[in-house]
């Protein structure tokens, strides 16, 4: 049988669909313990756990007499910057433009393993507890979108990027032109993002990776993976392959 969702984290889905879906934005007050303790008909502390919780996850912030608000989430760039790539090339004086190759909906038994691992999503088969219609339903729903874009610089293609998106945390993703708005700053303004990790590696270019980027196949890229966390979850994830070539990544220490 399907598995209970305790009270408190339904108070707390509640809470980040309001936020995800931008009914309550970033330095809002969202509404007070007593109002969510009358609307999910739990007690005041099941509602305190909740808030507890999303405090500790830095996506609320409890101030003492006033109330609980809409934290303002902030990349530390010590550790990851989600670099603009249209920014970039335009700041260097360079024509940019973004094709989009694909985009589409992704269901659960589309996944692949490694996907299955970043965003913590269940098979069918390791759903033990689920009736078999749940299970048929769980297999067929949309979890993530995935996107594929090539970006130019002077009408060369420089990266191919790669990525995949919650769908339920930021639903509204797949609707978005990507020619002209960029993912990255798309997703910071939509969800409340919270820290980020990334790999960078040397790798060589499959074939078809190397017909985006018009080079050689097996020739060098270097290939930037990173994943972005709102809530404690990834909420994106994206491999970017750049023209070893073409590209190179600097900064200040």
């Amino acid at each position: 049988m399907t598995k209970t969702i305790p009270a408190y984290q339904r108070i707390k889905n509640a809470i980040l669909d309001n936020i995800h879906s931008g009914k309550w934005q970033a330095g809002n007050a969202i509404s007070t313990e007593m109002a969510l303790a009358e609307e999910f008909g739990v007690s005041r502390m099941t509602v305190n756990r909740a808030l507890k919780e999303l405090s500790e996850e830095r996506v609320l912030e409890r101030r003492q007499g006033s109330g609980t608000f809409v934290a303002q989430q902030q990349f530390n760039h010590t550790f990851v910057e989600v670099r603009n790539i249209a920014q970039d090339l335009k700041s260097a004086n360079r024509d940019y433009e973004a094709k989009v190759v694909s985009k589409r909906p992704i269901t659960a038994n589309m996944l692949d393993d490694e996907l299955r691992r970043k965003f913590g999503i269940e098979t069918a088969e390791t759903s033990a507890h689920s009736e078999n219609n749940d299970v048929t339903n769980s297999a067929n729903a949309i979890v993530l979108y995935e996107v594929k874009i090539i970006h130019f610089a002077d009408g060369q293609p420089i990266q191919f990027e790669e990525r995949w998106v919650d769908a339920k945390k930021v639903p509204e993703f797949i609707e978005q032109d990507f020619s002209v708005v960029n993912t990255s700053d798309y997703l910071i303004a939509k969800s409340p993002l919270e820290r980020g990790s990334y790999t960078i590696r040397a790798l060589a270019a499959p074939e078809e990776i190397a017909n985006f980027l018009k080079i050689a196949p097996q020739s060098p890229t270097l290939v930037l993976r990173r994943q972005t966390y709102s809530a404690g979850q990834v909420v994106t994830f994206v491999k970017m392959w750049h023209a070893g070539d073409r590209y190179q990544f600097s900064g200040e220490l």
